[in-house]
């Protein structure tokens, strides 16, 4: 079975834990959302990046939050790119799945649409 990469984005509103967490159950919400049939047994790994700005907890601790209890989970800080999008979290799903890159629908929350705006609806 392939393994395909499911993407997102957004911004949480300050550096504070519940601020961040908040953002994060969000985006992995809509992700599912997003893409029926994706379920947590079927995901190899999540990678989580967040900008320097937002170091108060691991966004990580979001997808425990909302049941990803056996999911291996990583996250990282991005690089530092002059003019970036503040306070932002990044995530990578790695899902087993026989869809297409086609049928995949990756989810830009808010200010981080301006990332790829080329993936919105």
């Amino acid at each position: 079975m392939p393994v395909r990469g499911v993407r997102g984005a957004t911004v949480a509103s300050q550096n504070q834990p519940e601020a961040i967490l908040a953002a994060t159950r969000k985006l992995l919400l809509a992700i599912l959302d997003a893409n029926p049939g994706l379920h947590p047994d079927d995901l190899a790994s999540v990678f989580f990046t967040v900008t320097a700005d937002l170091q108060s907890t691991y966004p990580a601790l979001a997808a425990r939050q909302i049941g990803w209890l056996q999911v291996p989970l990583l996250c990282a800080q991005e690089i530092e790119v002059p003019d970036s999008l503040p306070r932002c979290i990044r995530v990578l799903l790695h899902w087993n799945t026989e869809r297409t890159y086609a049928e995949i629908q990756h989810v830009y929350l808010g200010e981080a649409a301006s990332l790829r705006p080329d993936l919105q609806r």
